[in-house]
């Protein structure tokens, strides 16, 4: 079978109909055919997103857990350093609504503390008689609203006189959800931060590799492939030590945000270059450059948004890696140092197995890092599905 080939110069044959639109044929589509050919694309996105129910629950939660670490000082019912000797190691306190079959509202029971001699381990029980109701929008610890405003107004607070561990207390007697509440300003910003830093790296340093080649991508990989040979935890030790013991704790919390950020940035570059291979021979490249747009222009505003999905992904899986590498130095003593206060330090007063088993409620700030690890996975499934709606 033979195939006529048009001469040079003639146009070719196309598919595309040149009759113009016919309203008849639209007015003829249901109104849901309609609203979906003439969405944008970000409503188109926002849809696809929107039947993901998962990833919608885990960005409403993430929504929620950064907004509150806006107002950590009104949700937490005490000061991050209120302490009460009289309640060292109390083991959490149950809510109760009833009291001897009457509805009294939200309440906590007194304690009584005896120390029990053969341990020398301090024993509490509740005392029935002494129901302390729990109060809202109330006047508790004093406190400066982002070192600001001062202030004693919180979301909570206990009786008057009385005491109210949700969480338990540690040893010194602070109590553990203000102290978590206070810590999730440091563990979950430190990931955004961090994340920031990485991606300013992989992108730039990967995007020139990738649309340059030659030798300057022969050095990156280079140097890619000897820091992902490195063991992530040791090199974070070794890094994290070389910081110096008179810095202050603001100081050492930007060093570790860069630190993760640095040590962060090698996979995604990778990714940007493997990618920016293969886009930088599209004709709308080549367009482009005989049009004089420089290099940065075309990276940032051609090929970048080519492969924002994997871009998403990318960052919803490394912010969480970033949150449990502060929370693994951290928890190892050579991170975040006190008064700073984050989920990582929390969690160095259940570094003996002997306190786990006698207070197992100091593992407590172990929860917020599972959640808040677990949502932004989810949530990275969804948004790298609805950033192309067209699948």
């Amino acid at each position: 079978m033979s195939v006529s080939l048009p001469k040079p110069g003639a146009p070719l044959e196309h598919y595309v109909s040149s009759a113009d639109f016919d309203p008849d044929q639209f007015e003829a589509m249901s109104a849901g055919q309609q609203r979906y050919y003439m969405a944008s694309q970000k409503k188109l996105m926002w849809w696809k997103f929107k039947k993901h129910k998962l990833a919608l629950a885990s960005g409403i939660f993430l929504l929620l857990a950064y907004g509150m670490i806006v107002i950590a000082e009104f949700l937490a019912p005490y000061g991050l350093h209120t302490r009460n000797v009289d309640y060292i190691h109390s083991p959490p306190q149950a809510v109760h609504f009833f009291n001897n079959g009457e509805f009294v509202g939200p309440f906590v029971y007194g304690r009584k503390m005896t120390l029990d001699i053969d341990t020398l381990r301090r024993v509490y029980t509740d005392n029935p008689s002494d129901v302390q109701p729990i109060r809202f929008f109330c006047r508790g610890d004093a406190y400066r609203f982002w070192g600001l405003v001062d202030s004693n107004v919180h979301l909570v607070c206990p009786a008057v006189g009385g005491q109210m561990y949700l969480l338990g207390t540690d040893r010194l007697g602070r109590d553990v959800l203000s102290r978590i509440i206070y810590g999730a300003r440091i563990s979950l910003t430190i990931g955004l931060i961090g994340i920031a830093v990485s991606f300013v790296l992989g992108i730039v340093i990967g995007g020139l590799a990738g649309y340059h080649g030659g030798l300057f991508d022969l050095l990156v990989q280079r140097v890619i492939e000897v820091l992902q040979s490195l063991p992530s935890l040791p090199l974070w030790m070794a890094l994290a030590a070389i910081m110096p013991v008179s810095w202050s704790p603001i100081i050492v919390y930007f060093g570790i945000t860069i630190i993760l950020g640095i040590l962060d940035w090698t996979g995604l570059a990778r990714a940007v270059r493997s990618k920016l291979l293969s886009l930088r021979e599209e004709d709308y490249v080549l367009a482009a450059q005989l049009m004089g747009a420089s290099t940065p222009r075309i990276i940032g505003r051609h090929l970048v948004p080519g492969f924002m999905s994997h871009l998403i992904a990318s960052a919803t899986i490394s912010v969480p890696s970033m949150i449990l590498g502060e929370t693994a130095l951290s928890f190892l003593g050579l991170g975040l140092r006190p008064p700073i206060t984050s989920w990582g330090i929390l969690l160095t007063e259940a570094r003996s197995v002997s306190v786990i088993a006698f207070y197992p409620w100091l593992l407590f700030p172990m929860i917020p890092v599972i959640l808040i690890i677990l949502a932004f996975n989810f949530l990275g499934d969804g948004l790298r599905d609805a950033a192309d709606p067209y699948k």
